[in-house]
């Protein structure tokens, strides 16, 4: 049998290609080498930010809106909890990279953005700490996404619109063949696809790398705290931003939704690679300076260290994602680099692969995220 699509990578992004993929009627067939809903990539860990005001580029505000519309869909197809809105709370100077980045996003597409005073920051969450120097904006329609659940819902649609997915199934290598490509299992079968999706996390690292563009898989550690106070439960303080001077990297975090708060440093680790990837926390290394920096900034929120996890980035040079035909094999479709902001446009991901599968063009403006950007920057010796 050859399918219409095989999906090589089953995480955040994969698992949401497989659904949509599988909900238009194609021939699905997802491999991915660990189990369902695993820990060893870049989606797992409780929570991740959503957010409408983009500071990385405004050109993500579509997508990132178009994410929010597939978001509660699968939420009423599946019945499941995916998406809480907390709002997100972002500080720092008037031009620090958050800041400047939050309000130029939100003034372009006309999104909801409150710029607080000091005063009104205070009035509302009296015990944070600000610096002279920063403000405070506030996006009310900022949140809070399960990435483990939602893996495993949209696991769970794909196969019921059809899909076939195996887990505990690596790759060895693939080849391109008339009609499509073939790939050969570590078990030594064969699987014929019409179409091949590669979303692999940080295993897309030699895929990306053998079309001449440097990608670094960044150590970055997501860390618990058991807090000495209320004021940061959820329904009382939002998520947060933090993109002050002298720090490692900004501090993101969630408020404490029963399991602690959440903290950790954005793009802040060791450069690895995914087989070498450090799975050991040292507190010292790991924890300490988290805690430090969040009990400045919010204090009594790191009051007791609860676990740490360590999990990956895939960095591309410009923080971009890659969402593209592979140049050389128009039956390939790659999707990675998701540079440690992707899971939020999981759907919309999966929405523009189908769309790329099965269509053969997507219906989102993507061309800020093609392989051709890394050509331009070389011709123009960046």
């Amino acid at each position: 049998m050859t399918y219409d699509v095989a999906i090589a990578g089953l995480g955040g992004v994969g698992s949401a290609i497989a659904a949509h993929c599988a909900a238009r009627g194609a021939s699905v067939i997802g491999l991915e080498q660990f189990e369902a809903g695993h820990d060893r990539g870049s989606s797992h860990g409780r929570t991740r930010m959503i957010r409408q005001a983009y500071f990385e580029d405004a050109a993500y505000v579509p997508l990132v809106l178009r994410s929010y519309e597939l978001w509660r869909a699968l939420e009423k197809q599946s019945r499941e909890k995916l998406l809480r809105i907390t709002g997100v709370l972002s500080v720092g100077t008037e031009k620090s990279e958050i800041i400047s980045g939050t309000q130029r996003a939100a003034k372009k597409h006309g999104l909801a953005l409150n710029l607080w005073s000091r005063q009104e920051l205070h009035q509302r969450y009296p015990d944070l700490h600000l610096l002279e120097d920063e403000i405070a904006l506030f996006e009310p329609d900022g949140g809070v996404l399960d990435p483990e659940r939602a893996v495993l819902t949209h696991l769970r649609m794909a196969e019921a619109a059809g899909a076939e997915l195996r887990f505990q199934t690596p790759i060895r290598n693939w080849e391109a063949v008339d009609g499509g490509v073939k790939l050969h299992l570590k078990d030594k079968t064969q699987v014929a696809a019409r179409v091949l999706v590669l979303s692999l996390g940080p295993w897309f690292k030699e895929t990306l790398e053998a079309l001449g563009v440097p990608m670094r898989v960044q150590r970055n550690v997501q860390v618990w705290f058991s807090p000495g106070t209320n004021s940061y439960d959820l329904g009382r303080f939002p998520a947060f931003l933090l993109d002050r001077a002298g720090l490692p990297a900004p501090l993101y975090g969630f408020p404490d939704l029963g399991e602690g708060i959440k903290a950790a440093f954005h793009g802040f680790g060791q450069v690895t690679t995914a087989d070498e990837f450090d799975r050991e926390i040292d507190l010292n290394r790991d924890v300490t300076p988290v805690a430090r920096v969040l009990d400045q900034w919010m204090p009594g929120a790191s009051t007791t260290f609860l676990e740490a996890k360590p999990c990956m980035y895939s960095l591309t040079p410009d923080g971009n994602f890659v969402i593209d035909r592979h140049p050389g094999h128009g039956n390939m479709i790659l999707c990675g680099g998701f540079s440690g902001h992707g899971f939020k446009f999981a759907p919309v991901i999966g929405e523009i692969a189908a769309d790329l599968a099965l269509d053969g063009g997507s219906r989102h403006r993507i061309d800020f995220l093609s392989l051709r950007r890394f050509a331009k920057a070389s011709e123009q010796g960046i």
